[in-house]
């Protein structure tokens, strides 16, 4: 299965964006991705409707799925271990999240 495999949807990539921007990063779209930065921290943010895999590259990695993947898509980072701090964020339709960080992730805003 490839890791960069997803069909993104405009509303979940808006609401990635929005959440984001809401939190004080600048966010800049990237094809598929989104680049987030705020200060000195750049986060590359990956919309997806099904359960995937982040590219390898970065040091903050986050993906932006709805709420019902949100849990096999943590469960398949904790499996893979990367070395990079990462996080999944759960969207409900209404626009309420969650965020689930990796285990003892030092991250600070």
């Amino acid at each position: 299965m490839s890791s960069r495999m997803a069909t993104v949807t405009t509303p979940l990539a808006e609401k990635a964006e929005a959440i984001f921007t809401d939190l004080g990063y600048v966010v800049e779209r990237d094809g598929r991705e989104l680049r987030a930065q705020r200060k000195w921290r750049i986060v590359n943010v990956t919309p997806a409707d099904e359960p995937v895999t982040p590219r390898g590259s970065g040091e903050f990695q986050c993906l932006v799925t709805w709420q019902e993947q949100a849990t096999e898509v943590r469960e398949r980072l904790q499996r893979r271990d990367p070395d990079y701090e990462w996080a999944v964020i759960g969207i409900e339709e209404n626009g309420e999240y969650e965020v689930c960080h990796a285990p003892d992730a030092n991250v600070s805003a």
